[in-house]
């Protein structure tokens, strides 16, 4: 099975393991806490388990692993969210993703973003087309449900766009791949595992991702924390980086 195969089906059916941990925690009247730990360590193993079997000579980055430096001397690392989302998920919505991706040499080559709430997955298997933006239609900024970060909010004010609160980062950037909202923009909080899915179908989209300098993002760094990104449509891309670096100064 290829990379971008691999990448999907794992996607997939931890997405579908969700979903059953989370119908049989509900059906014992389980609390949003034990819902969101048991969802996120459930995936983790399953996942990791599945690695060793099918990718054993490749290193393995996950938000609920032990890390471990040794990845360090890898050229391929798969990065992996195994439940992106936890609060979203435990509240029985949608807007909750499975990251699965692979760098290469710091790059994120290999992608799977699925959405199992909407029964999707998105990936760099099939990479998608994004659709036309709508005549008319004020940008759309996709946000944190509860904290808009500021350079967000500055973005959407510039642009005379409009905020659009939405979930887990997955379920942000693939609302831009599906032509939802226009501008994803994150200045801070974000890991490796939380944006290099998202960048890798977003890149083979067509779409512009970088840091909000600008620059490339690159994983399988010693630290993993990648705070901050852009995520958006090309036509738009140098308005956005110039509105954020001058919010910058």
């Amino acid at each position: 099975m290829s990379d971008h195969a691999l990448a999907v089906d794992l996607a997939q059916r931890a997405g579908a393991l969700l979903l059953e941990v989370r119908a049989e925690l509900v059906a014992a009247g389980a609390d949003e806490r034990t819902i969101k730990d048991t969802g996120d360590l459930r995936s983790h193993d399953w996942l990791m388990e599945q690695f060793a079997a099918l990718r054993p000579d490749d290193a393995v980055l996950s938000e609920e692993g032990k890390d471990d430096q040794a990845r360090l001397a890898f050229s391929r690392a798969w990065i992996v969210d195994p439940l992106d989302g936890t609060r979203e998920f435990s509240e029985i919505r949608d807007d909750w993703a499975v990251h699965i991706a692979l760098s290469i040499d710091g790059e994120p080559a290999v992608g799977a973003v699925a959405l199992p709430g909407l029964d999707l997955v998105l990936s760099t298997a099939n990479p998608p087309t994004v659709p036309p933006r709508p005549a008319g239609r004020p940008v759309q900024v996709v946000v944190s449900r509860t904290r808009p970060p500021a350079i967000a909010v500055a973005v959407a004010e510039q642009l005379s766009g409009e905020l659009v609160p939405m979930g887990s980062a997955g379920a942000k950037a693939m609302a831009v791949v599906r032509g939802e909202v226009d501008v994803y923009v994150h200045g801070g909080g974000q890991y490796e595992w939380d944006n290099c899915a998202p960048a890798a179908v977003a890149i083979a989209a067509g779409l512009h991702v970088s840091r909000l300098d600008g620059s490339p993002l690159r994983y399988n760094n010693a630290d993993p924390y990648l705070p901050d990104l852009v995520i958006c449509r090309p036509e738009l891309a140098s308005e956005v980086l110039r509105i954020v670096s001058e919010a910058a100064d």
